[in-house]
């Protein structure tokens, strides 16, 4: 692609073209690009046919079978850039509105729901409170996820239990958890302070799904201490868990913040876990090649509780 004529036609195009691109590039949604840019779909269809005839290239491809559209070589550069331009255009957005001392705009987050339910909101309301122009807006999912949304620049930070270094992002960590183990009021071990993962074996347990990393940390202990327990049932949602084991569905282990309720309400029992290991990190992620907006800084600064770990 010619780089000069790329420069002088973006002097020619609106911000807004530059982000329907991008959007649709990052949803793989026609619809989901209109809806988050306030146009039609077929306005989205129009701005992309726009582009491709500015550049007399194809940028798109529609995948045959699926619905979804591939990047092009020069719509890899294209996409590139476009990012690029959308990044400064933000970052000079808010440097105007650092100008005037208003701290504002929304910051858009991805958690996973026994971080966003339990641990956040706290911290969203002090937040708010301190800038009260300033929004939070959560999006829960499963971790593969907010690490991808992270990744395409769909939300601006991620946070989530057992961050693992990936190129391109940055850690934050924010204060840990104990993990603990949960049962029913009436359950022989309700009454224990303590318990210890040898006299887990072989007991019926509800777990996370395989790929949920507080299912991955709990298997790894557990097996470090030669211990075997019984799959009872699987879910992916912490709430579910809950609701499984108050019923009698078996143990589990899950953060402690989790639970606070139900062990104040005595709808369970919670038993704390005698090994050192049964702790739980969780951390803010966010991309090493985007300015994160005030809000978003200061947002982690109120999240984080350690130095910023960066993986190149």
């Amino acid at each position: 692609m010619d780089y000069l004529k790329l420069s002088a036609n973006l002097k020619e195009m609106h911000i807004e073209t530059l982000k329907v691109f991008c959007d649709l590039v990052d949803t793989q949604s026609f619809s989901l690009a209109a809806e988050r840019n306030f146009v039609t779909q077929s306005a989205v269809s129009q701005q992309i046919r726009t582009l491709e005839d500015k550049f007399k290239r194809r940028l798109l491809e529609r995948v045959r079978g699926r619905r979804e559209v591939r990047l092009t070589p020069a719509g890899e550069v294209f996409y590139r850039e476009s990012k690029n331009v959308l990044a400064s255009y933000d970052a000079l957005q808010e440097s105007m509105r650092g100008l005037v001392g208003t701290i504002s705009g929304t910051v858009k987050v991805a958690t996973v729901y026994s971080v966003g339910l339990h641990e956040l909101p706290a911290k969203v309301r002090e937040f708010m409170a301190k800038f009260p122009a300033a929004k939070i807006d959560l999006e829960y999912s499963r971790t593969t996820r907010v690490v991808r949304d992270v990744q395409n620049g769909i939300v601006e930070l991620g946070v989530l239990a057992f961050p693992e270094p990936r190129r391109g992002l940055t850690i934050v960590p924010m204060e840990s958890d104990r993990l603990v183990l949960i049962c029913p009021p009436d359950h022989e071990f309700a009454e224990r302070e303590q318990i210890k993962a040898k006299e887990l074996k072989g007991r019926d347990f509800v777990l996370f799904e395989r790929d949920v990393p507080t299912r991955k940390a709990t298997d790894k202990i557990l097996k470090s201490y030669g211990v075997e327990v019984r799959k009872a049932a699987e879910f992916d949602n912490i709430e579910t868990i809950k609701r499984a084991v108050e019923v009698g569905f078996g143990l589990a282990i899950v953060p402690h913040l989790s639970v606070v309720d139900e062990e104040k309400n005595k709808q369970l029992a919670v038993v704390h876990l005698a090994e050192k290991e049964w702790v739980r990190p969780v951390g803010v992620i966010y991309r090493n090649d985007r300015q994160l907006s005030i809000a978003a800084k200061k947002f982690v600064q109120l999240l984080g509780n350690a130095p910023v770990q960066n993986s190149q």
